[in-house]
């Protein structure tokens, strides 16, 4: 710190006889500033002005308040993000039962899960590669559960992703303006990860084959990943059976890496589960 000139000290001494200090502070007589009771460091400064012969005396954090306004700073940063990210998650999982298609949930009877994490550990080099994925095989499966659980993790690492199908985007089109279709299509562009889910359930009118190639064409356009499930085979897909189906798996075929995925269905399981628990809950006798 550069010395005080001994002028500049006697009006700094002479000023803070006027001043009224809260409990945490003093002034120190070495140098007539103002400091913190706590840690001892300055609470204000010196601050000359360039050209004459005057000065300034800005008030000034010393380190403990700095290291508390450091924290107040993290602390307002980190409920921002959460907020984000629970706003995104209301965007993004329109479909509230997805909130619960997370790893934390994964039973561990599907060995395919192992690629889910790691397509969310490789993100960064997915996103920069747009690099999506083609989920296909029988019903019930488990390919809207490895999306959802891809969505979730990546919307809990402040990542923008929509899960959504095309009958519900369909819906929300109908009745909409031209331009208005433009800037919906648009919007759902701009997520940073895009998953369709059951592709190949949609009504094949000529209208929802062009809103389905536009939507598949702006994502392609976008460079931004996909992903994709359906219950249609790669064969299908392959061999589509006109020109509006070709134009679409063409594109979801060109930069989405296809996984089989076959096995038992879980669904079954899953309501076999139910129909257990609620033999239990049934079965149980209450006395009154």
């Amino acid at each position: 710190m550069k010395e005080l000139s001994s002028e500049i000290h006697v009006l700094l001494n002479s000023a803070a006889q006027n001043i009224v200090l809260a409990a945490d502070k003093y002034i120190d007589p070495a140098d007539g500033l103002i400091h913190c009771k706590s840690c001892g460091g300055q609470r204000q400064a010196v601050i000359p002005i360039h050209g004459i012969a005057e000065h300034f005396t800005p008030r000034c954090l010393c380190p403990c308040l700095a290291i508390a306004e450091q924290r107040r700073r993290e602390t307002e940063e980190q409920r921002k993000r959460i907020e984000r990210i629970r706003r995104r998650r209301e965007q993004g999982l329109q479909d509230r039962h997805l909130y619960n298609y997370t790893f934390a949930n994964d039973n561990g009877q599907n060995p395919l899960m192992e690629k889910a994490r790691a397509y969310v550990d490789g993100w960064d080099k997915a996103y920069t590669s747009n690099t999506g994925l083609l989920l296909f095989g029988d019903v019930g499966t488990g390919k809207s559960f490895f999306a959802g659980c891809i969505a979730n993790a990546l919307l809990d690492r402040d990542v923008s992703v929509m899960m959504t199908n095309f009958p519900t985007i369909l819906s929300r089109l109908t009745g909409m303006f031209p331009e208005e279709r433009i800037d919906y299509i648009d919007s759902i562009g701009r997520y940073d990860l895009l998953i369709l889910d059951d592709l190949g359930v949609e009504r094949n009118t000529s209208y929802a084959m062009e809103q389905m190639f536009q939507v598949v064409d702006r994502r392609y356009r976008s460079c931004k990943p996909l992903i994709v499930t359906t219950n249609l085979s790669l064969e299908q897909m392959k061999n589509a059976p006109d020109v509006e189906h070709s134009r679409i798996y063409g594109r979801i075929l060109e930069y989405c890496a296809p996984i089989l995925f076959s096995g038992k269905d879980m669904r079954k399981n899953n309501a076999d589960t139910t129909k257990t628990t609620a033999r239990e809950i049934l079965s149980t006798k209450t006395t009154l």
